[in-house]
């Protein structure tokens, strides 16, 4: 496994590999758990050769968010990844990916500001900054990307299309812990007494199923319910939403194109889960 800290790195080591073997891509934030694994897995068996970046993105964090407590442990993340044999690991610094006087920003309009963008003001600049920034230095054939985090997947689809990027993403499920909860790095945040109280998201999503399942077709009472389940539960809500899967925007009848998306704090700690309420995932 390379271990490459800078720029000139990464891009000599990946342009060394034969050109006839496809490379895979895992951009993450590090705190390496199962699900990011389970990326690095289907990097593996879809690709010749797979790369794995860890760089906790300032420029996606508010002034108010946990930038400064996100989980690192990069010891433990590099032995995972050695494990599950990613050949290439790309870790820069901000100095790297932000130089002094630093000046272009990325936006996808409309995608960015709805759901999570509204809640988070700058949050997918951000993201489509950093990972735009990171294709056209690892230049990967596919990246591997979960579904958790479904708004931010379809910014970035779209992202590449527009800017005729060579790279495509591969949607991978969500992997979850056996009592539901979907894998998260900001898991570890919560207390024994919020942990089990977070389970109100997967909850209500199935629950969300079972009314459609049963012929209920208005988002209006599938959200009603959604709430009145978190509430009970103790969560906070930011947002629930059924929203089309490829536009993001709200539907008033669900279909099957219909994707219900969570967003609620446990305690401090804001958790995010979705579903299709239609077709399995």
């Amino acid at each position: 496994m390379k271990i490459c800290k800078t720029i000139k790195e990464m891009q000599a080591e990946v342009s060394k590999r034969d050109r006839n073997k496809t490379l895979g891509f895992v951009p993450t934030m590090g705190a390496l758990h199962e699900g990011h694994l389970s990326l690095v897995r289907l990097s593996k068996s879809n690709c010749d050769l797979s790369a794995v970046s860890i760089y906790v993105n300032p420029s996606q964090f508010g002034p108010q968010e946990d930038f400064g407590r996100y989980p690192r442990n990069l010891e433990r993340d590099l032995a995972l990844l050695a494990d599950n044999g990613a050949d290439y690991v790309f870790l820069p610094d901000n100095e790297q990916m932000y130089p002094a006087g630093y000046k272009t920003w990325v936006e996808v309009e409309g995608l960015s500001s709805i759901l999570c963008g509204n809640s988070r003001p700058g949050h997918f600049r951000g993201v489509a900054t950093v990972v735009l920034k990171l294709v056209q230095i690892v230049k990967p054939d596919l990246m591997f990307m979960g579904m958790k985090d479904f708004q931010q997947v379809v910014v970035l689809e779209t992202m590449l299309r527009d800017l005729n990027s060579d790279t495509q993403i591969f949607r991978c499920p969500i992997v979850r812990e056996s009592d539901g909860l979907a894998m998260s790095s900001r898991n570890m945040y919560l207390s024994p007494e919020e942990r089990a109280k977070a389970l109100c998201l997967s909850q209500t999503l199935d629950m969300g199923r079972q009314m459609v399942a049963s012929g209920k077709k208005r988002a209006e009472e599938v959200i009603l319910a959604a709430e009145d389940k978190i509430n009970a539960a103790g969560g906070k809500i930011d947002y629930i939403s059924l929203v089309n899967g490829s536009t993001l925007q709200p539907q008033d009848m669900i279909d099957q194109d219909t994707r219900m998306l969570l967003a609620v704090y446990i305690g401090n700690t804001r958790l995010i889960d979705n579903c299709s309420l239609m077709q399995s995932d």
